[in-house]
């Protein structure tokens, strides 16, 4: 049962902020086990014998390409259930399923497990999403989303940092028993320490008065904004950066340079981790400051650190050195953390209070089955190609070739969207 607005524990600011706390812990758990296999590619590579497009397609297509199809029903479950037991639920079946992934014997097995984690991972971002802009104010809104966007570089940290360590010492198959176990007791504890929120809650709102929208209708007025679709292609393209280029990190440095994959897994544990963490927390927070000026700046700021990417990336991969490319893959994970937040947030402002699972999960659809779907799967697929056609950094090559362009045509869809986000919300029907 869902609280009444009268006496509701969200009426307590740390109430507010545990639950902030935990939705951020449960999303770094998300991204623990979505990212473990980056970090271990190699070795599993190595192990069952597989190419770069099939190692891209369980890092990116196998996985989104499922997470996308059931991301879109569990939100709608979302916008009319219990999104605290949806969340409990889901979190048990990503954790068992990755624990799962350790016990496979060859690519088909891996990829069955791998499609098991992306089903229960749909069930996360849309409801905690849905949940946090019940629970903070409109202008505070990017700011709570950009923290919890903070959970996939805390998860990046742990599952880089542990699954090197855990690898290199005792083999890949434990490292996803070690990490996957311990989802199963985070969910239990989320599921009798959490309260679900009144929806429209920090909008002064009451449950009763909006009814769930039909899913078609839900999909023809986001269509119907200009500015939705621009910031959906953006976020894509983003997408395409921190998987398609940031997933292929690891193995760039394993191949290239004699570096160990503990060192590798530190470095990049540390670089993601923190780079991301501190991305995300500015993007938003710059965000929430800007914008109240003019709504604009929501855009406009993730347009201007995504143009920054371009030369991050130019001198990471042509440097030929080592050390310059580990540190330079810090501001690499800043400039493409700093867009969450703040495009949820003026997504959510284009609908009604009951739509909003609905938003995130049209929006993750687009964005995980371009950015995770394709961006490894691409990347891996021109280094397939530039091997066989005998270039001396194949899998350098096709990251910055798609690094580059990917960057300059998210920056143009920000723009776009820009340019249309005013006149949409104005012709918002609550």
């Amino acid at each position: 049962m869902e609280g009444t607005a009268q006496g509701t524990p969200y009426q307590s600011k740390k109430y507010r902020i545990y639950v902030l706390f935990v939705l951020t812990i449960i999303y770094a758990f998300n991204f623990i086990d979505r990212q473990l296999l980056v970090i271990l590619q190699e070795p599993i590579k190595a192990e069952l014998g597989l190419t770069d497009t099939q190692l891209g397609l369980l890092t990116g297509f196998a996985f989104a390409l499922f997470y996308v199809i059931c991301g879109i029903p569990i939100a709608r479950w979302a916008d009319k259930g219990v999104r605290r037991n949806i969340i409990s639920w889901a979190l048990t079946v990503w954790s068992l399923m990755t624990a799962v992934c350790g016990l496979a014997t060859s690519f088909t097995y891996l990829l069955i497990a791998r499609v098991g984690v992306g089903v229960g991972e749909a069930g996360g971002s849309p409801p905690a999403h849905s949940m946090l802009s019940d629970i903070f104010k409109p202008k505070n809104r990017a700011l709570a989303l950009s923290v919890y966007s903070i959970g996939i570089y805390i998860g990046i940290l742990f599952g880089f940092a542990l699954g090197s360590r855990i690898a290199e010492a005792f083999g890949w198959r434990l490292a996803f028993f070690v990490v996957g176990a311990p989802g199963i007791l985070l969910a239990i504890v989320f599921r009798l320490t959490v309260r679900e929120p009144v929806r429209g809650w920090s909008e002064g709102a009451e449950q009763t008065q909006t009814a769930t929208p039909p899913l078609q209708d839900v999909v023809k007025l986001l269509w119907s904004h200009v500015s939705f679709r621009h910031i959906a292609m953006a976020a894509s393209l983003q997408a395409f950066l921190i998987y398609g280029i940031g997933n292929w990190f690891p193995s760039y440095f394993l191949r290239n340079f004699d570096i160990s994959l503990g060192t590798v897994g530190t470095w990049m544990a540390l670089t993601s981790g923190f780079g991301g963490a501190f991305g995300s927390f500015f993007g938003g927070w710059m965000a929430d400051r800007f914008g109240a000026r003019d709504i604009r700046w929501y855009l406009w700021i993730p347009a201007i650190l995504t143009f920054m990417i371009v030369p991050v990336l130019i001198i990471a991969l042509t440097s030929g050195s080592a050390r310059t490319a580990l540190l330079l893959t810090a501001p690499f994970n800043f400039l493409t953390a700093a867009y969450l937040g703040s495009v949820i947030a003026v997504s959510h402002s284009l609908v009604s209070i009951r739509m909003r699972a609905l938003t995130s999960a049209i929006l993750f659809f687009i964005l995980n089955l371009i950015g995770l779907g394709l961006g490894p799967l691409i990347v891996g697929a021109l280094s397939d190609q530039f091997l066989s056609a005998g270039f001396e950094t194949p899998l350098a090559s096709a990251m910055l070739i798609c690094g580059v362009i990917g960057s300059l045509w998210a920056c143009i869809h920000y723009v776009l969207a820009a340019k249309n986000i005013r006149q949409d919300m104005a012709r918002l029907i609550p």
